[in-house]
């Protein structure tokens, strides 16, 4: 027995536009499922795109790499915090808007990805060729989406409390010691 409605698609229904699966080889399984995160947080929150800040958000909660990064931070609770209560809160002024601070160079924007996560994402994946150990890891997309001082996860990153450039160079500097080389961890 068919329905008497069709079924429509979310951009036949004006809603979110479709973010494409997550089937890139150049992201590793862990990075994989942070972008699968993100997604669910950008349409549980009601966005048409994911953005940094989500991408963030999702990072602390399933990345153990990104996670340690800002564990020593003692901010961290407040900055948890503000990702939470992005639906209620903090985050309301950004929906219906596109993250996009016209900083770096515009990367054509993924389906479902702001300007600045798409250019996030391509980042992260040449931080990881340039390394050639692997495919990209939730390490490099956290040193991405930090790239940009005007991208949404500095901006909250900034409210909390903790210096984004600060951040960034702690990663530069585990990298280069080698602390993160080889297959990334799976838990925290």
């Amino acid at each position: 027995m068919h329905p008497r409605i069709p079924r429509q698609s979310a951009r036949e229904q004006g809603g979110p536009p479709p973010v494409p699966p997550d089937g890139d080889v150049r992201l590793s399984a862990e990075l994989t499922a942070v972008v699968s995160g993100a997604r669910r947080r950008a349409l549980r929150d009601g966005d048409r795109q994911i953005d940094t800040a989500h991408l963030l958000h999702s990072l602390l909660d399933a990345d153990a790499e990104a996670y340690a990064v800002l564990d020593a931070e003692p901010q961290l609770p407040r900055l948890l915090g503000y990702l939470v209560q992005r639906s209620i809160g903090y985050g309301l002024r950004w929906q219906g808007t596109v993250e996009d601070s016209g900083a770096v160079p515009v990367v054509p924007a993924a389906d479902g990805l702001s300007p600045l996560a798409a250019g996030a994402m391509e980042y992260a994946c040449a931080r990881a060729e340039r390394r050639a150990d692997g495919p990209a890891r939730g390490i490099d997309l956290l040193a991405a989406v930090l790239v940009d001082p005007e991208s949404r996860a500095v901006e909250v990153l900034t409210r909390a409390g903790i210096d984004a450039r600060a951040v960034f160079a702690r990663i530069e500097e585990r990298l280069s010691e080698g602390i993160w080389e080889g297959p990334p961890r799976s838990s925290r």
